[in-house]
Formats: C-alpha cells, structure tokens, sequence
C-alpha cells in the first residue's frame, strides 16, 4: 500500500496482521520489557517489517535500538522510517546513497478529535483544511494533515537530530494526492544555532487514504 506513494529505490515491508513467527533480538527485548500486549506486537511486527526490508537491499538481520527521543538506529549507510496503526506496520528503507532521509506514517482514516485537532493545526493549516472538505467531503482532512506532519517530523530528525513542534511546519494540502511542508525560520534557525548542516526549508511528500487508513511518505532522494 505505502510502496505506492514511495520512490521505487525503496525497500517497503508491510503487515496488515501480527505474524506468529516474528521475533525479537535479546537487546530489543530490553526495549520492550514490561510493554503491555498491544505495544509488543506492533514493536515486534515493525522490526520484523524492518529485517524483510532491509535484507532486502542485502543487509543481514541485527537489532534495531532506539536513539534519541526513541528514532530507530539503523544499519551504517541506511536510513528507514517505521509506522504503525491498529491493522497495519509498515517499514521503508533505502541506501544513504540513493535516499537522504524518509519519513512514513499510517493512522485510521477518521476524524481527529476536536482538543487534537486545535493543538496540531496552524490558523492557516485549518483555514485550508474547511476549502478541502467543502470540496472532498470524503477524506477526513484533519487526520491527512496529523499523518503529514508526523511524516515531516520523522524525516526531518535524522537531518537535524532537533524536536520538531507540530506549529513549526505549515503543511498544504493537495488534493492530487500530494502536500508541501515549509519549515518555519524558528525552526530552520534553532537547527543552526544547534550546529545542524544546512537544515532542509521545505519538504515534498504523497498521500494516499485506502483500505480505511491514510498513509503518507516524505523520501528526499540523493541526486547524482
């Protein structure tokens, strides 16, 4: 499903289901140690995702720890991002060479709540949102716009390794199935003063709403 809306230089794992044979390494057993049931499968389902995913661009099976503020540690020379949902895990990860950085999310196709929704949202973000469902009253904007900015947050960190607040990205929604994201400058500034590279402005990404969930992906891909 998310394979569609990702560059074709990705590796993508998706699970609709937990598989019984999936497994954890002792290290990420530690992670999880006292989760309740629900929190385990989706951890153990994503890593297993992650394994397929990345044996897939020929890297062998290993842990995946947490780093700072929980962002998964992968393979040297890789990146990835994972998501999960109620009924879904999926994983995309890619070589450093081909792909900057990614960032996937996945959450229920339904409305957020209202005290969600008014913490998340821009004045602008929301004012764009009310033209959107007078036009495609079937798509529930308010959780396209949730996903897009956990997509931003998780593509920007691993540039930056800086918290990235929901007001500092102001996020356009297309309704071809694509957004824009702009950094605002306190967000660009902090970055530097932090000692980050270059901090990315903007972000491109897609969306798609299939199958009762919406899905949408942030690939920055390496150019010769």
């Amino acid at each position: 499903m998310i394979e569609k809306i990702l560059p074709s230089r990705m590796a993508v794992e998706e699970a609709f289901s937990d598989p019984p044979g999936a497994v954890l390494f002792p290290a990420e057993e530690e992670l999880i140690r006292g989760a309740v049931e629900t929190r385990r499968r989706e951890f153990t389902t994503a890593r297993h995702c992650a394994r397929r995913a990345l044996g897939s661009l020929g890297i062998a099976p290993a842990p995946i720890l947490k780093g700072r503020r929980g962002a998964p540690i992968w393979p040297p020379q890789t990146v990835g991002s994972m998501t999960h949902c109620t009924g879904y895990r999926a994983v995309a990860v890619a070589h450093r060479a081909d792909v900057l950085t990614v960032g996937i999310d996945a959450e229920p196709h339904a409305p957020l709540p209202d005290d969600v929704h008014e913490t998340i949202a821009l004045a602008t973000e929301q004012r764009r949102e009310r033209e959107l469902r007078r036009e495609h009253p079937g798509i529930h904007w308010d959780r396209l716009l949730f996903s897009a900015k956990e997509s931003v947050y998780k593509a920007w960190f691993p540039l930056t390794q800086r918290w990235l607040g929901f007001e500092e990205a102001d996020i356009v929604l297309h309704s071809n199935g694509t957004f824009t994201a702009g950094l605002l400058p306190s967000a660009t500034e902090a970055a530097l003063a932090a000692g980050s590279a270059a901090p990315p402005s903007a972000f491109n990404g897609r969306w798609l709403v299939a199958d009762g969930l919406v899905v949408t992906a942030i690939a920055v891909e390496n150019t010769p």
